[in-house]
C-alpha cells in the first residue's frame, strides 16, 4: 500500500520533487499536490518573457497534465491549504475537506513585498509575480501607461524589460547604488545599466520611495528627495518575503523562513520543507538551482538513502532585460582573492574571474555567457586552475585546447 505523501505549493520545487520522486521511489508514495494558482505549475523565470511577448504563457508549463497523472499524482490546483494538524497528519483545504498525510511538503513558495509607503494600496499598485499578475501588466502595457518600476534586481529589471517591450513607458527606481547589487559588482552593473538603458528603460539609482500619490488611483511616485516622477501604475519588485503564515500556526518552527535541517526536516519527524520558503544554514535562497537540489535531496531522502543537503553554490544565468547575466559564488572577491578581468564595453561584454588558493572561487559574466557553465562547474568542483590559468579568461576552448 503507497504511503500518502502531501505536497503543499505547485510551483517549480514541487514539480522537481514528484520528477525525482518517480525516478528513486516510484510506487512507494500516492501524492497529492495542493496549489493555489488556478494552473499547472509552470515556470516562473519565463513569465518576463511572456510579459514581453517573446513566450507564450501555454509554453511556460513544466509539465502537461498527463505527465502528472502518469505518475499517479492527484492534482488540487485553483486549492487553498488553510491549516496544517500535524499530529492528526492532516492538511484542511478551503472548502472544509481534510487530506491526511503520512509524510508532507511545504513548497509554498514566497510573495512579493509591497513596500510600506504611503498610498501603496492605491489602485494601479502592483507586484509582479505569477501569472495573474502578467495579464494586469500586459493591460497596462496595451494602454501605452507611464509605469514606475520600484526595484532593480533580478524581478524589478524582468518586470522593466517586459513592460516596456510591450509599450508601456517605463522608469525603474532602485534604493542602491547599482542594479543587482547581490550578483554583480560595480563595473558589471554599471555596463548592464547602459544596455538596460539603450532598450528605453530610464533607471535612477539611490532613489528611495517616500510615498504614491493619488486620490484613487496612482497619479505619481514622490522620492525622499523630493522629486516628483508621474506614474499611471505602480510595480513594486523590490524583493520576496517566504510564506511562513501557515507552518508558524501549525507550531512549525520559522526564523525568516520555515527553518529544515540537512534532510530538510523542519519540525517533526513527517513534515519538510523546500524551495523559496525554506531556510537552511540560516540560508533563504529565492533561487530555482538551490529549490531543485533540495528536491533531489529530499526525493532520496524519502526513499530511504542517507542523503543530506549541506547548501547550494548560489548562482544566477538568465537573460535579464534581454542581456546574459551570470554570476556565482565570491564574485566581489574576499581578501587574499586576485581577479582577472577582461572588458570590452563596445561590444557590452565583461568578464571577472575571482581566484583564491589556486582555485575558482566566483565569476561574473555581462554579455557573452557562453562559458558560464563551465565557470560554475570550476567553482563548485573546485578543481586546481593552476595549468589552465593563463587562458582561462578566454573561455573553455582555448583554455581546454591550451
Amino acid at each position: 500500500m503507497s504511503e500518502p505523501l502531501v505536497i503543499i505549493g505547485n510551483g517549480m520545487a514541487a514539480a522537481r520533487l514528484v520528477d525525482e520522486l518517480s525516478k528513486v521511489a516510484l510506487g512507494r508514495y500516492a501524492i497529492a499536490v495542493i496549489g493555489d494558482e488556478p494552473r499547472l505549475a509552470y515556470n516562473r523565470v519565463l513569465l518576463s518573457s511572456v510579459l514581453a511577448g517573446e513566450t507564450g504563457s501555454h509554453e511556460i508549463e513544466l509539465k502537461p497534465a498527463t505527465w502528472w497523472r502518469e505518475r499517479g499524482v492527484t492534482l488540487k490546483y485553483n486549492c487553498m491549504a488553510t491549516e496544517i494538524d500535524v499530529g492528526r497528519h492532516e492538511v484542511k483545504i478551503a472548502n472544509e475537506e481534510s487530506v491526511g498525510f503520512s509524510k508532507l511538503v511545504l513548497a509554498v513558495g514566497s510573495s512579493a513585498l509591497r513596500l510600506n509607503v504611503p498610498g501603496a494600496d492605491l489602485a494601479g499598485v502592483h507586484t509582479f509575480r505569477d501569472t495573474r499578475d502578467v495579464d494586469l501588466l500586459l493591460t497596462l502595457a496595451a494602454q501605452k501607461k507611464r509605469v514606475v518600476v520600484v526595484g532593480g534586481g533580478l524581478l524589478g529589471l524582468e518586470a522593466a524589460y517586459g513592460l516596456a517591450k510591450a509599450g508601456a513607458t517605463v522608469m525603474l527606481l532602485h534604493l542602491m547604488d547599482r542594479l543587482m547589487e547581490r550578483q554583480l559588482d560595480a563595473p558589471a552593473a554599471a555596463l548592464l545599466k547602459s544596455l538596460v538603458e539603450r532598450k528605453g528603460i530610464e533607471i535612477l539609482l539611490e532613489a528611495s520611495t517616500a510615498r504614491i500619490h493619488g486620490e484613487r488611483r496612482v497619479s505619481g511616485v514622490e522620492l525622499t528627495d523630493g522629486r516628483q516622477i508621474a506614474a499611471d501604475a505602480v510595480i513594486f519588485a523590490a524583493g520576496i518575503r517566504p510564506n511562513t503564515a501557515l507552518a508558524r500556526e501549525a507550531g512549525i518552527p520559522i526564523n525568516r523562513g520555515i527553518v529544515v535541517d540537512d534532510h530538510l526536516q523542519a519540525g517533526g519527524a513527517d513534515v519538510f520543507a523546500i524551495g523559496e520558503c525554506a531556510e537552511h544554514r540560516g540560508t533563504c535562497y529565492g533561487l530555482v538551482e538551490p529549490a531543485y537540489e533540495q528536491a533531489r535531496v529530499l526525493a532520496r531522502h524519502l526513499a530511504g538513502a542517507d542523503a543530506v543537503y549541506t547548501g547550494s553554490v548560489v548562482a544566477t544565468n538568465l537573460k535579464v532585460s534581454g542581456v546574459g547575466v551570470f554570476s556565482a559564488g565570491d564574485f566581489l572577491g574576499a581578501d587574499g582573492s586576485e581577479s582577472l578581468v577582461l572588458r570590452d564595453v563596445g561590444h557590452g561584454t565583461y568578464k571577472k574571474l575571482v581566484i583564491a588558493e589556486g582555485r575558482l572561487t566566483g565569476a561574473v559574466l555581462i554579455g557573452n555567457t557562453s562559458d558560464a557553465l563551465w565557470y560554475l562547474d570550476l567553482i563548485r568542483t573546485r578543481r586546481p586552475i593552476a595549468s589552465i590559468r593563463a587562458d582561462m579568461i578566454f573561455g573553455r576552448a582555448l583554455a581546454e585546447a591550451a
